[in-house]
């Protein structure tokens, strides 16, 4: 999760959200400590007993001309109270002209004034999704992830097992290379997990013999791709006689990676496999599944249903004989 502070909001989304400083400059050190915005509601009347304090404030039209309303005195007042709190800074929407002595208390409270001349709803819509990415759960991962037919395909195993070397095949024959070695895992939403390479390393793969490539400037921009989202977890496994494998795909596999369950295969390697077109197989494999089709289960139904057929015609023939 990324540590985030009001000067580092400022500076990412001052052009998209059209921000203008004002208040503190002190208040860009603040710590933005939840992923949430809201108005600051009945706070602004004087009543605190339920204000969530730790969110971003954004002050709409009502709000502000709801400050305007009151008097001097009630004014300086209710703001006193609500700057009393430790927020992380004040956001105004629509461009508006601050309440008299509402810029005055926040820089004496050493908070940050962010004005943008978006409408609140606009505003909203473009700030909710950059705090969902910023604090979106995050892990670190090992691996090799590939785009392979549209699916995101993690390789992982044992260091040395080949699974960069199995991407830069499936590079070669045309799909799309996402992050070699270290996977930054991201989840978004409840069921969504996407997997992006180091920013220092993207793009780049070491071969063992060959050293470090770049993936990019050999294969060109359409063999690469920023970010993808994990869909299956191909495990490369040495062979070992005698090791117990999955035969018909009825038993799946899941690996569990930020509370969501990504299906895993296992896939023994021994001389002569041809790993990446297994890897093309399990991608569309994952397609005909996503499109309502298991050729697993299906196989299953009709291998009962021939079952059933034959015990019905057995049991005929007993019958007619008595």
């Amino acid at each position: 999760m990324l540590t985030l502070t009001v000067g580092q909001l400022y500076e990412r989304l001052k052009d998209s959200l059209q921000l203008e400083l004002l208040g503190s400059p002190d208040g860009l050190n603040r710590p933005v400590p939840c992923d949430d915005a809201s108005g600051p509601g009945l706070v602004l009347a004087g009543y605190t007993g339920r204000f969530v304090h730790e969110r971003l404030q954004v002050m709409g039209e009502t709000e502000v001309t709801y400050l305007k309303s009151l008097t001097a005195e009630e004014r300086h007042r209710n703001l006193t109270a609500y700057f009393s709190y430790d927020i992380p800074c004040v956001m105004i929407t629509k461009g508006q002209t601050l309440p008299e002595g509402f810029e005055e208390l926040a820089t004496k409270a050493g908070i940050a004034i962010l004005r943008s001349r978006l409408k609140t709803q606009e505003f909203y819509a473009r700030l909710g999704p950059f705090l969902e990415d910023a604090f979106a759960p995050t892990t670190t991962l090992h691996g090799s992830l590939a785009d392979v037919y549209g699916v995101g395909l993690l390789f992982t195993g044992q260091s040395g097992i080949g699974k960069s070397e199995c991407v830069l095949d499936l590079v070669e024959r045309g799909h799309r290379l996402v992050a070699d070695d270290v996977v930054i895992a991201r989840r978004k939403g409840a069921d969504v997990i996407l997997g992006s390479g180091h920013p220092l390393q993207r793009h780049f793969m070491e071969i063992r013999g060959v050293g470090l490539i770049d993936v990019r400037a050999i294969f060109g921009i359409r063999a690469v791709r920023q970010q993808k989202r994990i869909e299956v977890i191909v495990n490369l496994v040495e062979w070992k006689q005698g090791m117990t494998v999955e035969r018909t795909g009825l038993d799946t596999q899941t690996t569990t990676i930020l509370d969501v369950e990504v299906p895993r295969i296992s896939v023994p390697l021994n001389p002569g496999k041809n790993i990446t077109v297994v890897a093309e197989v399990i991608a569309m494999n994952h397609l005909l599944r996503y499109s309502g089709e298991d050729p697993a289960h299906t196989f299953n139904e009709r291998l009962k249903g021939h079952m059933r057929e034959k015990a019905d015609v057995q049991r005929y023939l007993l019958d007619d004989d008595e």
